[in-house]
């Protein structure tokens, strides 16, 4: 019997041949989440130009280092209308936040500090140079980069990308994800199961994953075990285009478990089918084409988790980022743990704040079709083959869900 392969090496080969897709020009307000395919250098400097700070009146600090000091007001500075007039000696110009400091001054006093009468102020304490003044390029200047090729784009990064004057962003592709299940036991939610019949959940969370992740999805829904009709929702997955199709159900040995010989039949190239992990023993994947295959397990814990460590990383690298996989931390254990076999382990467990760290407290019950246990789970507590016995309080490894 051949060795069932290592996490690792499945995430190597998983990974192998998968490139960023290609790039695209996105109008910014569609490119949340998306990846930059390039450097982006800012088109502009901001500010343009000697702002406001504050409200107040700008002066020439030689004439507010010492106070009080009345003096003349020429004028009103306001945001979108700049002042033409030069301050001179012995002026100064009301000025409100945002509004371009007058040539001749270079300084902002707050009008708490002042008082205002008729044509004049009174300026009521001594300022410095420069004080309350936003000087030009003080955020970033013309040509200056911020945000990096691979960079994963989130809201305050269109902020900064639209103040750089960027109405479009040059993005990778998403990766287009087409889903099926097998089974004739499956039906939809909302129906009365019959005999032996279950309620199909898998594809709801595998596609609120990947969406998650920043790709497109099509889901082909549920497929009866017929070799005919897995054959045909295959051939519709490379017909839609798909970049990866992902399969649940039917990877495993038997009758009915149709998944793998459609996929022959096809002419995929396999890259490994059978893991040394728990849960998701039968966990398969290959290329037809160009397009990438994960044949995921049928029990819903076991789908999501190889979906989590397998299918993000996957989609991730096509969408062009550089952080792939979630980070392993370290945590103290909320039980006692046997000694593991030859399987790597990753069990639900919950998250709670200690005095010397987080605590990770595996669920009593891990059975991989337990969904109410995994959507109780906050992270994975990881354990490596053979691992041996541990005690509540030593360290361990997690990987969080969703942050």
């Amino acid at each position: 019997m051949k060795p069932l392969i290592a996490v690792e090496e499945a995430l190597q080969q998983v990974l192998a041949h998968a490139v960023a897709l290609p790039a695209e020009q996105v109008p910014l307000a569609e490119t949340d989440g998306r990846v930059l395919a390039r450097d982006l250098k800012a088109l502009r400097s901001q500010p343009p130009a000697d702002l406001s700070a504050m409200d107040g009146y700008a002066v020439r600090s030689s004439d507010v280092t010492k106070a009080p000091v009345r003096l003349k007001v020429i004028g009103e500075v306001a945001a979108g209308r700049p002042f033409t007039s030069v301050v001179g000696p012995g002026e100064a110009a009301r000025i409100f936040t945002g509004g371009v400091l007058p040539d001749g001054s270079d300084t902002v006093v707050v009008q708490e500090q002042s008082a205002r009468d008729g044509d004049s102020v009174e300026i009521q304490k001594p300022s410095v140079k420069g004080r309350n003044v936003r000087v030009r390029g003080l955020d970033f200047r013309q040509g200056d980069t911020h945000l990096t090729a691979g960079h994963h784009l989130r809201a305050r990064d269109l902020a900064l990308a639209a103040g750089m004057n960027h109405p479009f962003l040059p993005v990778y592709r998403r990766p287009k994800v087409v889903l099926f299940a097998t089974g004739d036991e499956l039906v939809p939610p909302g129906t009365e199961p019959g005999p032996g019949q279950i309620v199909y959940s898998n594809g709801f969370a595998l596609a609120a994953l990947a969406r998650e992740e920043g790709a497109d999805v099509a889901e082909l829904g549920v497929v009866g075990d017929k070799l005919d009709e897995t054959i045909a929702a295959v051939r519709k997955a490379r017909g839609l285009r798909a970049d990866i199709l992902v399969t649940t159900g039917g990877a495993s040995v038997g009758d009915y478990d149709l998944v793998q010989k459609a996929f022959a039949a096809e002419g995929m190239e396999l890259s490994f089918w059978k893991i040394a992990m728990r849960p998701g023993r039968p966990l398969m994947h290959g290329r037809l084409g160009a397009m990438h295959v994960l044949g995921l397990p049928g029990n819903p814990v076991s789908s999501y988790v190889c979906a989590f460590l397998f299918l993000v990383p996957l989609i991730r690298r096509m969408s062009g980022r550089n952080d792939l996989v979630e980070p392993t931390e370290s945590a103290l254990l909320g039980c006692d743990l046997p000694a593991n076999d030859e399987r790597a382990d990753y069990l639900r467990a919950t998250l709670k704040a200690g005095s010397d760290g987080p605590i990770a407290t595996p669920l009593p019950i891990q059975d991989s079709s337990m969904m109410a246990a995994l959507s109780q789970a906050d992270c994975l507590v990881v354990r490596a083959p053979y691992e041996p016995a541990a005690k509540a309080g030593s360290r361990c490894r997690i990987i969080k869900f969703e942050r």
